[in-house]
């Protein structure tokens, strides 16, 4: 159900920003799965990410739809390939690992770039801790590059990172 709901709405997203003119649009306010379907129809880079989400615990999509804030440190499909890991095969952990990895890539409260650097740690939903590393121009957490940042939805902001985080 989740998987056709999730269909729908990547089709209904994509349709839009066809269908409408540049000069008309105006961005709908979106959640942290929406705006990962979104960029991944626009770019590729979420396809694992978004099978990782549809094959974990339906509590991670609850958590990642719902009005809580959240700040998310979202791996590219190219970080989830690092790990030996695909849209077809990402499944294949299970959902309690991928629940709990899911848990520790989420924090509480939106953290935008400048208060993730000028933290040392952040405490994850899964109740471990990120620790946040400056090297010359860039921002790591854990050992992972953060690439991309401030991606603001209406539940938080997303962060896109180089390296899947495993707790």
């Amino acid at each position: 159900m989740r998987r056709l709901i999730l269909s729908i709405t990547a089709a209904a997203v994509v349709l839009g920003m066809v269908a409408s003119p540049v000069a008309a649009r105006t961005a709908p306010p979106v959640n942290i799965v929406e705006k990962a379907i979104a960029v991944n129809a626009q770019t590729g880079e979420f396809s694992t990410l978004i099978a990782a989400i549809l094959a974990a615990d339906a509590a991670v999509y609850d958590t990642l739809t719902k009005q809580r804030q959240l700040t998310v440190f979202a791996p590219t499909d190219a970080a989830f390939a690092d790990a030996g890991l695909n849209a077809g095969n990402v499944a294949t952990l299970g959902k309690a690992t991928l629940t709990q990895i899911f848990r520790y890539l989420v924090a509480p409260g939106a953290r935008y770039a400048a208060d993730v650097v000028a933290s040392s740690q952040i405490r994850t939903l899964e109740r471990g801790f990120l620790e946040v590393s400056l090297m010359g121009r860039d921002a790591y957490v854990n050992d992972s590059k953060i690439i991309g940042t401030d991606i603001m939805v209406t539940n938080g902001v997303i962060h896109v990172i180089d390296a899947v985080l495993l707790p």
